[in-house]
């Protein structure tokens, strides 16, 4: 699960990069902020810690 999520942290981020050099800006901003909070190190959606019980 944490390869299948870097993999598409990588793609969001570097869609973000592409995304920037074309001037869509805020997209992306967006996408990279996105990709950094998917990754395995950063926020993920599968992780139960913050919910409440």
């Amino acid at each position: 699960m944490g390869f299948l999520l870097w993999i598409v942290a990588v793609a969001l981020v570097i869609y973000g990069i592409i995304s920037l050099f074309n001037g869509s800006i805020l997209l992306g901003i967006i996408l990279i902020i996105l990709g950094c909070a998917v990754g395995p190190g950063g926020w993920s959606i599968f992780n139960r810690r913050g919910s409440r019980a």
